[in-house]
């Protein structure tokens, strides 16, 4: 039965890029402690099918064993796991999207599946749900759903990466309209080696209108088999060496116009809007992978031996401890808080308006690209942590920590470069302000002349994360303060300034995940549920990612400030930041021992 739900009944509608400008209420987040019972056993049935049928055949997976890599893909369709944004009609389950992100979270426990599958279920899929022809949702999508066919998505060349707008990939249509001629190669293709069906792009010329004869990106479905195309040899790669990456050759490759995909000239529409999909399913995939990993770390520091008592017991592995545990908890609140902002923005579009779907998705492209930059670099934290527990046997390949720390490195480069995301992060939310999307500039008056008037007092407010509520305000006074000067300075320009766009993306970055962090600690912490010792473990992360953020966030304040203003004018500036920055420090050796002593305790990630 379809579920597309709300996740919170009673929780408000928040705007893509809001946070910046409002403040939130934990009853208006969705964190893991508002999974239903539902999603509760979805992720159960997910992690037990990950640990059970992948895990063990790990070896093959690594080896390239494709075979094995199909069968599980169509296993994890028997439970329903490949088609959950397929439609019903189609032989899908059509749920929510917080389904899809526990999935995505839960299957990662081998990083070359994950990708493989992943893939399979998100740009190998949706590009065909969101823009197929009924002919074309009929004939693909049920193969896709019961895993007999595989997707692929060819977006990428060897000369535009991240310009993926500008392939030298070009379609032709045929003098009698039946067909198109595509020729080009496309690079690092996911699935390439074993895929049946793949959403290719290529430069198509507009056949009418205003625009006719301009050479636009176009999508059309390819199916293995089809003459002229062929598949290169599979890449040796760092990491996911388990994971199918080839070079896909297009020669005089004829494609019936019956598959083409959406409109010609369309195709960038189609890339961008399945991307923020991508993003926030790898996020969810990365904190299932980082979570994975560092139960390998807890469970060696446990039974590490040296100096005559456990590792787990030194202080400087208790830090890498926290630190992880940390990561993770912030990476759940970040990733299902999106994810549950979009599910809600969903509740009242009919599912069958696949346009209406996209346009909601890609109000939360900033969210989206937040998630996928800050959780594929915890990721690579706690991997690294992980690595470094083990010491010289993590260098090793037999044990665990070798290749997770290989396989995580791919995410900042997979769905869009971490810095093109950077540079989207402070883009849209620019973008939106000018079009009057987001009153983002007027806030950024407001605070102007706030500043400028001198200090205020401090608005005070009760409770244990009360400090943490006053950092976070700060933060957004901090980023909307260095937004406006770099806006000040540079105006339309700013976006050829790339150094400082990512810089305020980066205190965008902490902002957002920040209060994420807090938000949820405060949930856990008011719910009867929550009292005790893991109401104290929650406020003590929340505090210790509040401390972390701040310098961030400070530190990228001055790198934009000293960029954009001298003189004068930068001694007042840096009087602001320093005003707006100043926080007691947080006793973090403290509070991390606490979280590592509950983690240590518990064996594993625990809240």
């Amino acid at each position: 039965m379809a579920t597309m739900t709300t996740p919170i009944p009673t929780a408000k509608k928040i705007a893509g890029g809001a946070f910046l400008i409002s403040d939130a209420s934990p009853v208006d987040c969705f964190f893991p402690e508002d999974f239903t019972d539902e999603h509760k056993q979805i992720a159960e049935t997910t992690a037990k099918f990950a640990a059970n049928e992948i895990v063990p055949v790990s070896d093959a997976i690594e080896a390239k064993d494709f075979a094995v890599t199909r069968r599980l893909i169509k296993e994890a369709s028997e439970l329903g796991l490949t088609s959950v944004d397929i439609p019903e009609e189609y032989g899908g389950l059509e749920m929510d999207k917080v389904t899809s992100a526990i999935i995505a979270d839960n299957i990662a426990k081998q990083g070359s599946f994950s990708v493989a599958f992943s893939a399979h279920v998100g740009i190998g899929t949706l590009p065909i749900v969101w823009y197929g022809t009924e002919a074309q949702k009929k004939k693909y999508l049920p193969k896709l759903a019961s895993g007999e066919f595989v997707g692929a998505y060819a977006l990428s060349e060897s000369t535009s990466g991240s310009d993926a707008m500008n392939p030298r990939s070009r379609a032709v249509l045929s003098e009698d309209g039946t067909y198109y001629t595509i020729n080009g190669e496309k690079m690092w293709i996911t699935n390439g080696g074993f895929a049946d069906i793949y959403t290719v792009f290529a430069k198509c010329a507009i056949q009418d209108g205003e625009k006719k004869g301009e050479e636009k990106l176009t999508a059309f479905l390819v199916e293995r088999g089809t003459p002229g195309f062929s598949v290169g040899k599979e890449e040796h790669k760092l990491g996911i060496r388990g994971s199918s990456t080839c070079p896909l050759i297009l020669a005089d490759c004829k494609v019936p116009v019956e598959n083409l995909l959406g409109e010609v000239g369309k195709g960038s529409h189609i890339a961008f809007n399945v991307l923020n999909v991508g993003r926030f399913k790898l996020g969810a995939a990365a904190v299932g992978g980082a979570r994975e990993a560092f139960g390998h770390g807890i469970r060696y520091a446990k039974e590490r031996k040296a100096f005559g008592k456990s590792i787990s017991e030194f202080g400087l592995i208790q830090e890498k401890i926290a630190e992880c545990a940390v990561g993770i908890f912030a990476g759940e609140a970040l990733c299902y808080r999106t994810v549950g902002m979009i599910d809600q923005a969903l509740a009242d579009v009919d599912h069958k308006d696949t346009k209406a779907i996209q346009k909601q998705i890609e109000n939360y492209a900033v969210e989206c690209s937040i998630v996928k930059v800050w959780a594929s670099e915890m990721l690579d934290m706690v991997v690294d942590h992980v690595v470094q527990i083990y010491a010289g046997y993590g260098y090793v390949e037999e044990y665990p920590a070798e290749r997770a720390y290989r396989d995580a490195r791919i995410n900042r480069i997979f769905e869009g470069t971490n810095e093109i995301n950077r540079l989207i992060i402070t883009g849209w939310l620019m973008k939106s302000a000018m079009s009057g999307k987001l009153p983002l500039m007027q806030a950024i008056k407001t605070l102007m002349d706030e500043v400028m008037a001198g200090p205020v007092e401090k608005e005070e407010r009760e409770g244990a994360l009360a400090e943490e509520f006053g950092l976070l305000a700060s933060a957004k006074k901090l980023a909307l303060f260095v937004a406006g000067a770099a806006t000040q300075k540079y105006m339309a320009a700013i976006a050829d300034e790339q150094e400082v766009m990512a810089a305020i993306a980066d205190m965008i970055i902490q902002v957002f995940v920040m209060e994420s962090v807090v938000l949820r600690a405060e949930k856990i912490s008011s719910r009867k549920a929550g009292a005790g010792p893991n109401k104290d473990v929650g406020v003590a992360m929340a505090k210790i990612y509040a401390a972390g953020a701040m310098e961030v966030i400070e530190s990228a304040a001055k790198k934009v400030i000293a960029a954009v203003a001298e003189g004068d004018m930068l001694r007042t500036q840096l009087t602001i930041l320093r005003r707006l920055a100043k926080h007691d420090p947080a006793d973090t050796i403290s509070l991390r021992r606490m979280v590592a002593g509950h983690v240590i305790k518990a064996g594993r990630y625990s809240v």
